[in-house]
């Protein structure tokens, strides 16, 4: 199993960083309280920004870790699965749970390192539990919820894989889980402009609808794993369209004839639920919500290829295709043009590939991103990017004074405009707006090196 995930994913060792990676060391390394911002109320992943910290800004030291600890995520997986299953249905599923494609984005993404390290102190967890090791497995479940929130539904399978479950352990581990949840509620709620909860742009009844479609979407590219993008393109559904699609999704595991397959089903849909169901997020869907439920998907579908000659041909295509998506993740522009085609409508994929092509074509896509979302400030600051590099600083000036007039609680809009009237001779003004960025964001160490760099 880790030499599939090697073959897998061993190039993302040779890639650089992506969308949110970008934003890592600023996060991380640049605070001005260090290490101890990691452990502050406002951080709901605070386990996981400790191994950025201690793993250090270089981007293939990051990608090292997430490919070596995907590597003890597979390990672990196999010894609960080789405890559950069959042996040749447990060498299956770790198999798949190794080189499925959909395991791509948590892996090669170093931004989803945080569900990969929840996954895997989750199966330590499961490891311990069904070893009879009951208060290590909760305590190994806390340091899960501390990597990321969205293991919180983990317990809720342990009731089914040990009937004679201990009861107020489980009542313990859910108890965790509901605080894992308030915390993210609070820290959503003093951070400005964070993407999800009240601030993603839609209601939790809106997105229980989307949900319907996108479990479905999940479930297809699990078995038919083309297809892909960082970025879908859904829209919120009918009301019959996305009930249809839930009560579908639920029935699917009671069907008599999938035996105990159904039940892996369900274990799967479970543990999408805190990431698919009623609690909103800026991001409809995200093929790195798969990596923790892929473990009883595999499992289900191990099932029933135990039971046919070509079981590893699948497997081995399954290989192919993470090679494949590897292979894209390791070019920015090569992720953000296969966006851009998958979702036409989007604005999102225009501006991030406008950063990795030239300003004629950048522009281009640009100007289309503003037909789409003319009110959109971060197409205006992002055009404003292009002209500045261009050698436009007073046009570019117009832009980020745009940018800020649509958004003028963003300190990146008055940094952005700080740097235009730098260019162009007005360092007071620049000044000025250098030190309104820091008064916003004082963690903002962009504005803090051009405020430093100004005569």
């Amino acid at each position: 199993m880790p030499a599939a995930a090697l073959i897998a994913f061993g190039a993302s060792l040779g890639s650089g960083l992506h969308f949110d990676d970008y934003a890592i060391p600023d996060a991380v390394f640049a605070s001005p309280r260090g290490w101890l911002e990691i452990w502050s109320l406002r951080q709901t992943r605070p386990l996981t920004f400790l191994s950025f910290w201690l793993n250090g800004p270089n981007p293939l030291a990051l990608h090292a870790v997430n490919l070596l600890l995907h590597l003890a995520a597979v390990w672990l997986a196999f010894e609960c699965l080789r405890r559950l299953l069959p042996e040749r249905a447990a060498l299956i599923a770790a198999a798949i749970f190794a080189a499925h494609p959909l395991q791509a984005e948590a892996v090669d993404y170093i931004w989803g390192r945080s569900i990969v390290l929840a996954a895997l102190f989750c199966f330590a967890s499961l490891l311990a539990w069904i070893t009879d090791r009951r208060w290590i497995a909760v305590v190994l479940f806390a340091l899960a919820l501390l990597a990321k929130e969205e293991a919180a539904a983990f317990p809720l399978v342990l009731l089914w894989i040990d009937r004679k479950h201990d009861r107020s352990k489980i009542a313990l581990m859910l108890g965790l889980s509901l605080a894992a949840g308030l915390r993210v509620v609070y820290a959503l709620a003093v951070t400005p402009g964070a993407p999800a909860g009240a601030q993603a742009g839609i209601s939790p009844w809106h997105y229980f609808l989307v949900q319907g479609v996108v479990l479905w979407r999940y479930l297809r590219l699990f078995v038919v794993p083309v297809g892909f993008t960082i970025d879908p393109q859904i829209a919120i559904p009918a009301l019959w369209i996305g009930l249809a699609g839930w009560v579908a999704i639920l029935l699917v595991p009671l069907a008599r004839p999938l035996g105990k397959t159904r039940w892996w089903l369900m274990a799967g849909i479970v543990l999408l639920l805190p990431s698919s169901s009623v609690f909103p997020a800026a991001d409809l869907a995200a093929d790195r919500r798969m990596y923790l439920p892929m473990f009883a998907f595999a499992a289900a579908l191990a099932l029933i290829l135990e039971r046919v000659k070509w079981r590893w041909a699948a497997v081995a295509v399954f290989a192919a295709l993470s090679i494949g998506r590897t292979w894209v993740w390791m070019s920015d522009e090569r992720l953000w043009r296969e966006a851009v085609a998958a979702s036409p409508d989007k604005v999102r994929p225009k501006i991030q590939l406008s950063r990795d092509v030239p300003p004629a074509e950048a522009m281009e896509l640009l100007s289309d991103a503003r037909r789409l979302a003319p009110n959109d400030p971060a197409v205006a600051a992002e055009t404003g990017r292009v002209l500045l590099a261009s050698g436009r600083p007073a046009d570019a000036l117009q832009e980020f004074g745009r940018a800020l007039a649509l958004a003028p609680g963003d300190a990146m809009n008055f940094n952005n405009r700080g740097v235009a009237l730098s260019a162009l001779g007005q360092n007071a003004a620049a000044r000025m707006d250098f030190q309104r960025a820091l008064a916003l964001d004082p963690g903002l160490q962009a504005a803090r090196k051009n405020l430093q760099k100004l005569p």
